[in-house]
């Protein structure tokens, strides 16, 4: 570290000290501990995270930010899946990875707005005059604009006073409370999105096409990953476009409302925690309290298709399981010739439903989610001696038995990713009976100490494979479809998220739910301090235990620690070495000394507060909720 930069950390420490609310919330840890293992293991993958990212950068984005591939319209290989190849690339960042990380991937946003922003379609007006309108996709379901967005969630971790960014969410978060009249996707009065498709040009009322779905042919030969063809085969697109519409034949109805679409409660919660306006946060209650009300009457199942007159299955003469991507969407893919079972109930209702937790603490939300779990769990079957579960309701194939809707397409426990979700909301022992501990979870409940260097070894091993087929990759930009780049990109965040933060991220979720988050204030900046590395090594209901070290043996470090990802929760008290500080905020400020380190045990109350994207030297102390 400069001797500037040294000096700049001891005036803001000094700046912390004059303030007495923050006097009271600080302490000094100059216990000496060597650098453990997984402390120096965290800091380099942070660097070898940081360095790939922007070998991969040089690579696959040109200097206008465009990706260096075939731009098409579709939800097989679209806009979507060019975007999402950078999707953890801002909480990377957040993280603590490097500034040069963040930039790149605002260049790539502003680039592929741009690229995309060309792209005219001629068989479906989804893109007749570019795939984005105001910079929010035309129109398209929520499993894929989310997928899209994950990336730019997660900008408001790193940047929340960017004035570009706060623009953008909250026109993004209007297109859902009708105020862009052009984009009328909601429905006041029976509070519901009006469509499985919407967006910036508001909901499609009819059925779409095949064309909607597919986009245009692209003369070419290309790597089609989503169909037989394999990443190493070229394939005339064109010899395969009928193909690529028939995968979508049974795709068509749209009109009605989905759980998918609670998706969009991730815009009206970023442009609240940006702004702490009411009409957001009780926009997106009144919507997933609807969704409640819905779940309710259909026993604690999560209905897939709410008509426009407000009722479950009222597109379906009542049968709340029907509708594309529902509880019963098992269709012939005629691209692939064989029978598919694609239900995405989790994809929407578990970010809606924990949204609304965020912003209220109330566990009712939580509830939902564990009833839908037991309801599923509860049809378990032996066969061949093992246990078997179900992931479909309804009528397979458009038939009944007896007249009855079934469960179906029973296989390995399914959605244990959610389970585990559940768990930590709740912090309700019962729920662990769902929970694999052989993973990170196990480690928390003292299963197996070795496991945070075992994952962040695997994390190096993966970012290293992923440099090599960067490398060894032969493609040209005619040759690569949207889609092509997701599987080289080489982040690797999950292990830090869990190891550093307490976090967790199951399927697609868009909201960062963790007990902690670091800033660094020398440089007023999101992540820890350089040389400082944290492990959450057990969580309660009302406790955390973590450790923080600085591996630097030279420098101090001031680190502020954060109670949640956006400061949600409360610090209690905190116990070093027997101990004890009380706080009462969800702020810390910590001065690590030279090569010291220490294990808090942190007392806590969790969903205590509002939560907000803004920085800890932006705002003032916390409110309790």
């Amino acid at each position: 570290m400069s001797s500037s930069r040294t000096l700049l950390a001891s005036a803001l420490i000094l700046l912390v000290a004059l303030s007495p609310a923050a006097a009271e919330n600080s302490i000094v840890i100059d216990t000496p501990m060597p650098p453990p293992g997984w402390a120096l293991m965290e800091r380099a993958l942070l660097d070898a995270n940081s360095r790939a990212v922007l070998y991969f950068g040089d690579r696959y984005i040109d200097d206008r930010g465009y990706l260096l591939h075939t731009p098409r319209w579709g939800t097989l290989d679209g806009p979507d899946d060019a975007i999402e190849t950078y999707y953890n690339w801002t909480l990377l960042h957040a993280l603590g990875g490097s500034d040069e990380v963040l930039e790149l991937f605002k260049k790539g946003l502003e680039g592929h707005y741009k690229q995309y922003g060309e792209l005219k379609t001629t068989l479906t007006k989804l893109s007749e005059n570019g795939s984005y309108h105001q910079e929010f996709i035309t129109q398209s379901d929520w499993f894929h604009t989310g997928e899209g967005m994950r990336g730019i969630m997660f900008q408001g971790l790193s940047e929340p006073a960017d004035k570009t960014f706060r623009t953008r969410m909250k026109r993004f978060a209007g297109l859902y409370m009708n105020e862009d009249p052009s984009a009328p996707n909601y429905d006041p009065k029976h509070k519901i999105i009006r469509s499985i498709w919407n967006g910036s040009k508001g909901p499609m009322m009819h059925k779409a096409t095949t064309y909607d779905w597919v986009g245009d042919p692209v003369p070419g030969m290309f790597h089609i990953l989503h169909g037989p063809h394999g990443r190493n085969k070229l394939v005339d697109l064109m010899s395969v476009y009928h193909k690529m519409l028939s995968h979508c034949a049974e795709y068509l109805d749209s009109v009605g409302d989905h759980p998918l679409n609670l998706g969009a409660t991730n815009l009206a919660l970023r442009a609240y925690m940006l702004t702490h306006e009411d009409k957001y946060r009780d926009w997106a209650l009144e919507y997933v309290n609807a969704w409640k009300g819905w779940v309710a009457e259909a026993g604690g199942m999560i209905p897939t298709n709410i008509g426009l007159n407000g009722k479950i299955g009222g597109e379906y003469d009542g049968q709340w399981w029907k509708g594309t991507y529902g509880w019963n969407f098992t269709i012939y893919d005629g691209e692939i010739d064989q029978i598919a079972h694609r239900n995405t109930v989790t994809s929407g209702s578990w970010p809606g439903f924990s949204n609304a937790f965020l912003l209220t603490g109330d566990q009712a939300y939580v509830d939902v989610l564990r009833k839908q779990l037991a309801l599923i769990y509860a049809q378990k079957k032996i066969v061949d001696g093992k246990e078997v579960y179900p992931l479909m309701y309804g009528d397979p194939r458009h038939h009944t038995k007896n007249g009855e809707p079934e469960w179906y397409r029973f296989g390995a426990k399914p959605h244990l990713g959610r389970a585990t979700e559940v768990y930590l909301w709740s912090m309700d022992r019962g729920d662990l009976e769902h929970v694999p501990m052989d993973g990170w979870v196990g480690f928390l409940e003292g299963k197996n100490p070795d496991y945070p260097e075992q994952a962040l070894q695997r994390d190096f091993e993966a970012i290293r494979r992923q440099i090599r087929r960067v490398d060894e990759d032969d493609t040209t930009p005619d040759t690569r479809l949207p889609d092509y780049l997701l599987g080289f990109s080489p982040a690797q965040t999950d292990t830090l998220t869990n190891l550093m933060l307490g976090g967790y991220f199951a399927g697609k979720l868009w909201t960062l739910h963790s007990r902690v988050r670091y800033f660094d204030p020398a440089n007023r900046r999101a992540g820890p301090p350089e040389d400082v590395a944290s492990l959450v090594e057990k969580l309660t209901d009302d406790s955390l235990t973590l450790t923080l070290v600085n591996v630097s043996q030279t420098e101090a470090r001031p680190v502020i620690v954060q109670a949640g990802g956006y400061g949600e929760h409360q610090f209690l008290s905190a116990t070093i070495n027997g101990k004890t500080t009380e706080i009462d905020s969800p702020i810390l400020n910590v001065r690590l000394e030279p090569g010291s380190g220490a294990q808090l045990v942190f007392k806590m109350k969790r969903y205590a507060n509002q939560p907000t994207l803004a920085h800890p030297w932006d705002r003032g102390w916390m409110v309790k909720r």
